[in-house]
């Protein structure tokens, strides 16, 4: 014992003397990552298309690029160039990938276009052998999903129903650019183009005839002439998923509103066309679809927050189900595993390989039935799973909480630790001094156990008295763990690497700790999770970790309601950083785009329960703050209503409590328009909380 524990000090020795060696990482730096959106393996598995999106700091704006991984080479190059290109799909035969780009055509006048798109998100192609993209069609249609039909011949998408050039000019002649809430909203198509007549049509070269012909087509039908519609809905389709004689797809709202679990079910029609029949009709949000390799079975997945199956809608773990389309029999599978499933893929032999999330860790699972069997990985967090149509191959993403996510192809699921990468992005965080950090559990007011991580400045694991950032994450149906993040979102390791120990509490309410736990918090949407959190923090102001004198705290969207309520519990935090966090519920109720899941976390609507909407909501004991806060939104944000923001910042002014306060122009939920704008939201939140708490 005596000698491993002097082997244990050398090496600790030998790390921090590493880490001091090495700089600090900056903000540019920092803020500058590439991300990998997704990765999908090609048929045989000899191949992968990659998804990144980066920040293009002279644009002001992100860029999505597609790259290509491929055996016989060994290496990734870039495959697509003009930066909006996004959600690849191979075709059956691997020698052509379609995708969805927002790119203008060669005759398009890119100056027509709305202020808050950068233009058409239509669907092209590209030769996996090389040459340019082409698109599928030229109209103007934004795809809403796609998908390939399974002998590679046609590619079915869908689209909101167009309005003709007529009916156009008489919308705008009547109602000019008046909004008609809900009854404007157009039902979605179905359509099939068959591939090789659109790539054809796409190499033609139009003379004057030619696009007089198109001009008088376009007074006419406003879709694809090559197109033919197949099916019709009330909503708007959101996902594909083909079998050799029939497609199932996926629905949603219109408005992308969430006001009932209604608009979210599944449907099957013929590959060739007909009355759609709907097979779910239940209390969730189902996505993920995949047909069996048999194509008898329809397996999809409920995210985490989404709903259940087994009865009246309620926030549980993500969970995984397969249903008969002919009996409409559907069969919860993977029951006995006690974390959340999320994303899944169905490889050579059919197979279930599912990502599953137990504490801080999201690791791969074998699904068979009810039962989950683990494969042998390493610690971290693996997510975005494809599997090849022939074989065992699967791609999968990767990463900890110091290393950058890439993306690993697996010769099987007996090989899962021999995986090698097949992308090196950001490889700056390697060269520069990293965190340590640790699990931390702890005893909630009630009894119950509560985990976290703590992530140390670079060198400084074991030290006892820091300065302690408590950075809550948002959801609730989340769970901070050993997984890379670097952005505006995720800045824990660069508040690290600025002096802050990092702590990052799984609150009740999270995900991956088991339903029950999940549950809790209902209907206290803010006071049951409150006090975990602040549990969290005498625990570790007891175990003399944190410096009691020398605590902030901060979060955004669900981790800004968290904030925004505890500064009205306590007075021990010095500063504060918030975002996108409601401060009452009945008006963000209303405003919200996910009202029913809102509803559902008070137990009812605001009429129903209107003390729980008192008593959960911050605004109404704002006499009681006295902490420094910076305030943060998105002027365009409805998931949390940007009024939220301007709310408190009003309250804070008339009851004199120091604030500064972002609106950031154009900008959503999440900041994903400008890259300037997480920068700058980054930046000044590490300054605000230097300025009241220094090193």
């Amino acid at each position: 014992m005596k000698k491993t524990a002097g082997v244990l000090i050398v090496l600790c020795a030998s790390f921090c003397a590493a880490q001091k060696s090495k700089p600090l990482i900056t903000l540019d730096e920092f803020m500058n990552s590439t991300e990998i959106r997704e990765a999908r393996l090609a048929p045989d598995g000899q191949a992968a298309v990659i998804w990144t999106s980066s920040p293009d700091w002279q644009h002001d704006r992100f860029r999505d690029d597609l790259w290509l991984w491929q055996q016989k080479t060994g290496g990734t190059v870039q495959l697509t160039q003009s930066g909006y290109d996004s959600s690849p799909q191979w075709s059956p035969d691997g020698k052509y990938i379609a995708f969805i780009s927002s790119r203008a055509l060669a005759d398009e006048d890119t100056d027509d276009k709305d202020d808050d798109k950068e233009g058409t998100e239509r669907i092209w192609l590209i030769s996996v052998a090389g040459g340019e993209a082409s698109p599928l069609y030229t109209e103007k249609l934004d795809a809403h999903a796609f998908a390939w039909s399974a002998d590679g011949a046609r590619i079915f998408f869908s689209v909101e129903q167009p309005l003709t050039k007529a009916q156009e000019d008489a919308r705008k002649e009547e109602w000019k650019d008046v909004i008609r809430w809900r009854e404007q909203e157009r039902s979605d198509l179905l359509l099939a183009i068959p591939v090789q007549s659109a790539l054809a049509d796409a190499q033609k070269i139009p003379g004057p005839k030619a696009a007089a012909k198109k001009e008088k087509e376009d007074e006419g039908s406003p879709l694809p002439k090559l197109a033919k519609v197949l099916a019709k809905n009330e909503r708007e389709i959101s996902e594909i998923a083909v079998a050799p004689q029939q497609i199932a797809f996926e629905t949603e709202s219109v408005s992308h509103r969430m006001e009932g679990p209604a608009a979210s079910e599944i449907f099957l029609v013929s590959a060739d066309g007909g009355e759609a029949k709907q097979l779910t009709n239940n209390q969730a949000a189902e996505s993920g679809l995949r047909w069996g390799r048999d194509g008898k079975r329809l397996y999809f997945n409920v995210r985490a927050a989404a709903g259940s199956l087994e009865g009246k809608y309620q926030d549980v773990q993500g969970r995984l189900y397969v249903i008969d389309p002919v009996s409409g029999k559907v069969d919860r599978i993977g029951a006995d595993f006690k974390g959340s499933l999320e994303e899944f893929a169905i490889d050579g032999d059919g197979s279930l390989i599912v990502e599953g999330l137990t504490g801080t860790q999201q690791q791969l699972y074998k699904v068979d039935g009810s039962k989950v069997d683990a494969l042998t990985g390493v610690a971290g967090t693996y997510s975005g799973i494809d599997a090849a149509k022939q074989g065992h191959r699967f791609v999968v993403l990767h990463s900890t909480i110091n290393d950058p996510t890439q993306a690993f192809v697996v010769d099987s699921a007996g090989s899962l630790e021999a995986a090698k990468a097949v992308t090196n992005f950001n490889p700056i965080f390697h060269e520069r001094a990293q965190p340590e950090w640790t699990t931390y559990k702890w005893k909630s007011d009630d009894g119950t156990e509560v985990e976290g991580v703590l992530i140390y400045p670079p060198g400084k694991k074991g030290a006892k008295q820091l300065r302690m950032l408590t950075l809550i994450h948002g959801g609730p149906a989340d769970a901070d763990g050993n997984r890379f993040g670097a952005d505006w979102y995720d800045w824990a390791t660069l508040a690290a690497a600025n002096g802050w120990l990092v702590f990052r509490p799984n609150y009740r309410g999270s995900s991956g700790y088991g339903d029950d736990f999940m549950l809790q918090i209902e209907p206290h949407l803010v006071s049951v999770p409150g006090k975990d959190i602040l549990a969290g923090v005498d625990a570790l102001v007891k175990d003399g970790i944190a410096d009691p004198n020398r605590l902030v705290i901060g979060g955004y969207s669900y981790g800004g309601y968290m904030t925004n309520w505890l500064i009205t519990q306590t007075t021990r935090f010095k500063a504060a950083v918030t975002g996108a966090g409601a401060v009452e519920h009945a008006a963000n109720w209303g405003n919200d785009d996910e009202t029913y899941d809102d509803a559902w976390y008070l137990s009812g609507a605001p009429w129903e329960k209107p003390e729980l909407y008192q008593s959960e909501a911050a605004l109404f004991q704002f006499d009681k703050v006295k902490t420094p806060t910076h305030l943060v939104g998105g002027n365009a944000d409805v998931r949390v209503s940007f009024l939220e923001d301007v709310l408190m910042e009003r309250a804070f002014q008339q009851i004199n409590v120091p604030h500064t306060f972002l609106a950031f122009p154009g900008e959503g939920h999440g900041l994903d328009k400008n890259p300037w704008h997480g920068y700058i939201k980054v930046r000044e939140e590490l300054k605000w909380l230097d300025k009241y708490v220094n090193q």
